[in-house]
């Protein structure tokens, strides 16, 4: 799966939270999906994802995951990618392609903390014009 995934000129790339259960408690450790579907641009090769875990959210995970891949990838703005568009980085530096879900939560953070202009429509009409 590693590389047919990674065998991608484009990448998506993500991490969540997974409890663990560890003794006598949960801990929460961390999820890592590698998703590559070439669809869109007209690709024959099927879509796939690849998951990694780590027990933390170090920078050093995605850098390890991605060791040797270059292509574009697109994330969120999580500084443990920096490393991988590095001009300096081999075989290549990875191009940062931003993630608009991302994005799109501060505009409404922006949309939320403006003062109310208008009784008209309210906040909800405001989220619709973003």
């Amino acid at each position: 799966m590693r590389a047919h995934v990674l065998a991608a000129e484009r990448l998506h790339g993500d991490d969540t939270t997974v409890p663990v259960l560890a003794k006598s408690r949960t801990v929460t450790g961390r999820l890592w999906t590698y998703v590559r579907d070439d669809r869109p641009f007209g690709g024959p090769a099927p879509p796939a994802a690849w998951f990694r875990y780590s027990r933390d959210r170090k920078g050093e995970h995605p850098t390890d995951h991605l060791d040797g891949w270059s292509g574009i990838l697109q994330s969120d703005a999580y500084g443990g990618y920096n490393r991988l568009f590095d001009a300096d980085r081999k075989p290549a530096p990875v191009t940062s392609a931003g993630c608009w879900a991302h994005a799109r939560r501060g505009l409404f953070k922006l949309a939320e903390a403006r003062p109310r202009t208008s009784c008209r429509g309210g906040r909800a009409q405001d989220r619709r014009n973003l």
